[in-house]
């Protein structure tokens, strides 16, 4: 069995795989546009850019993304949050920051007794997400 994680955009799933790709480097695996299905995925034509499904991959782990199905209200990301842990700090405060703007700071970036770095908030897609950086003692030498 394969458990994987996929997420709905409402129409705005570029712009999140260009937040995303900027902020922790993940690569675009796959990526299929209503306009590439054989029907054009019954969509209007202000959707036949839009992406139907992608795939991206950031440290070793695939995510599934999607606009979605147009017409349908946007929902709340409820139930779970997506962590991201770094080597170090400064590149954890980057990726933080990066996410956070236009989103939703719910722990500030700080220092903790756990760590030196920790930080959740909601993307500006409403994705939640919590960044950590990696405890010394759990550090892979480079």
């Amino acid at each position: 069995m394969q458990l994987d994680t996929y997420l709905f955009y409402n129409g705005d799933c570029a712009a999140a795989l260009e937040l995303y790709q900027a902020a922790f480097g993940a690569q675009i695996a796959a990526l299929v546009r209503f306009r590439d299905a054989p029907d054009g995925g019954n969509a209007p034509a202000d959707w036949a850019d839009k992406i139907m499904h992608a795939v991206f991959v950031g440290g070793g782990n695939a995510i599934m993304v999607s606009d979605g199905r147009y017409g349908q209200p946007r929902k709340e990301y409820s139930g779970f949050t997506l962590s991201i842990t770094t080597n170090d700090a400064q590149s954890g405060e980057r990726v933080f920051n990066m996410l956070a703007e236009g989103g939703n700071v719910l722990t500030p970036w700080q220092s903790t007794f756990w760590t030196q770095g920790f930080g959740m908030l909601t993307d500006r897609f409403g994705v939640p997400w919590l960044i950590n950086v990696v405890h010394e003692s759990e550090a892979q030498p480079a």
